[in-house]
């Protein structure tokens, strides 16, 4: 592989990295804040309160975005299978 392949293949996996990592990460976030809100309005200041719906939001989108993960990761590792054996 030339440098330049090496360089878009590295690009491409961040970007794929990015693609799977976001969802989860973003429901994660609004879950936090919802519950902050929560917590804030009816001045509850329970630190456990946050870290179980948070869990249980990322494992259920997990669970619900993995077919989509799957099909992402399936498709770059056939494009980088070809570019070892030089099929383009």
């Amino acid at each position: 592989m030339e440098q330049t392949e090496v360089i878009e293949t590295v690009r491409e996996a961040i970007l794929i990295a990015l693609q799977i990592g976001a969802p989860p990460m973003l429901i994660g976030l609004i879950v936090g804040v919802g519950i902050a809100l929560l917590q804030a309005l009816t001045q509850v200041q329970e630190i456990t309160l946050v870290f179980v719906p948070k869990i249980i939001a990322i494992f259920l989108s997990l669970f619900v975005f993995f077919p989509g993960f799957a099909a992402i990761m399936i498709a770059f590792m056939q494009s980088l299978a070809d570019r070892m054996i030089g099929i383009n």
